[in-house]
């Protein structure tokens, strides 16, 4: 096991709509310490037997130790809550979950990462969810909440039964919009009228289908918005390919080592066959489990996870999407 990645047992598995389901996790037997804290929007991921590696929000109240503490998000938790769609398009992720997971069974999981950050001290806060998207918008429904801050939220599905943590919402109370396709003639949600009219400094969040995310960067614009947070599953559609130029050369800072990146290779992928041991997970640019700081050269960012200002600031990259624009970087590794 990697010296960061942690033991987990599988204590509950629950079912929480058509085709979802919620996992349980609690340190293993054995492993006295409890879990890292973690802040909402964050995510940990998965080390399946399968020896797939798959990210997933983190569903349940930041600072739980044994019950329900939300005043302290980064106290160490005495378990951590996913939400799994099996997704008919699986690669064998969430689908050998559904499938193989049992109570009892353990396995290695991940540190919680987080790239879709809450600010807490906003005036107000508008959140989206779009299907399983609720994951992380519950989470921050919930700190929210305990925090009294002004904040509403828009829970969309196809339907009602697909809906998960709908119950957990209703507890929470405050302003909560249900949407529900097949409750209005298939439409989805207009998200231009659902922004519209608020007040100056909003912070607007949301995750779900790409579609989803694409009208809602289109509605924010509209309605003036300009604090803008999403969430990826997976790479935007039109996504640039990964990186791959005429080649370059890394050099990795702790040891010195440089390594020739071939023409039409990427970065992660030259590493990994170099035998250095990078952290990566999903090979889209989207869970963030690859991020590594630049010391010297200038990324070319093929990523869904960095904002526009850090990609300018090329301070950090994805090297499983992105490259380099000269002949040589330099990087923290």
């Amino acid at each position: 096991m990697s010296k960061s990645n942690l033991s987990a047992m599988v204590r509950t598995l629950r079912y929480e709509a058509a085709g979802i389901m919620s996992v349980e996790l609690v340190p293993a037997a054995g492993s006295r310490a409890p879990f890292p804290g973690f802040t909402p929007g964050a995510h940990i991921d998965l080390h399946l037997p399968s020896g797939l590696v798959r990210s997933y929000s983190l569903v349940n109240a930041p600072g739980e130790q044994g019950q329900q503490n939300q005043q302290s998000q980064q106290s160490p938790q005495s378990r951590y809550v996913l939400g799994i769609l099996a997704d008919p398009k699986s690669r064998g992720g969430s689908r050998f979950i559904h499938d193989n997971f049992r109570v009892g069974m353990t396995l290695e999981i991940s540190e919680p990462r987080n790239h879709f950050v809450l600010d807490e001290s906003a005036e107000h806060t508008v959140l989206i969810a779009g299907g399983i998207g609720v994951t992380p918008i519950l989470c921050m429904y919930r700190r929210l909440r305990a925090l009294g801050r002004s904040v509403k939220l828009m829970y969309c599905a196809r339907t009602a039964p697909q809906a998960a943590f709908v119950d957990e919402l209703d507890a929470l109370g405050g302003d909560i919009t249900y949407h529900f396709d097949d409750q209005h003639d298939g439409k989805p949600a207009s998200l231009a009228d659902f922004l519209s009219g608020q007040p100056a400094g909003t912070h607007a969040y949301c995750c779900g289908p790409g579609v989803m995310l694409d009208a809602f960067e289109a509605a924010c614009a509209q309605a003036g918005i300009t604090n803008v947070h999403i969430e990826r599953f997976a790479a935007a559609p039109d996504a640039p390919a990964p990186a791959t130029s005429e080649g370059y050369v890394v050099t990795l800072a702790k040891s010195g080592r440089e390594i020739a990146v071939p023409a039409g290779a990427t970065l992660l992928d030259t590493l990994l066959a170099a035998g250095i041991d990078a952290e990566h997970s999903c090979m889209e640019g989207v869970c963030g489990a690859c991020e590594t700081r630049v010391l010297d050269g200038c990324p070319d960012h093929r990523d869904s996870v960095l904002s526009a200002s850090e990609r300018a600031g090329n301070q950090v990259m994805m090297i499983c999407v992105s490259g380099c624009k000269g002949d040589r970087l330099t990087l923290d590794l």
